[in-house]
């Protein structure tokens, strides 16, 4: 893979991320934060959809690897979701 598919793989994952955070309602942080929830997010996407027996719905190739692109997108925006209920502060009333 050279430095030119790596950004725009980065890229790719960063526009990923920031969707899935903007349907979970809750945004993590900046460019490079949405790159990092956009590729943990295709790893949490993709082990959900291989244990539910999903197929890949759509892909990009870049470099000769393949993003799923939607399964990026659920498993930002579920991770987004996640962070956004365990970081909210809690009242006793």
């Amino acid at each position: 893979m050279t430095l030119v598919q790596f950004l725009i793989l980065l890229v790719v994952a960063a526009v990923c991320g920031a969707i899935g955070q903007t349907l979970a309602g809750y945004s993590l942080g900046g460019c490079l934060v949405s790159a990092v929830v956009g590729f943990v997010g295709a790893f949490l996407g993709m082990w959900i959809a291989r244990e539910l027996r999903l197929p890949e719905v759509l892909t990009v190739q870049i470099g000769g690897e393949a993003f799923p692109v939607l399964w990026s997108i659920i498993g930002s925006a579920l991770l987004a979701l996640l962070a956004g209920v365990l970081s909210r502060r809690r009242r006793w009333a």
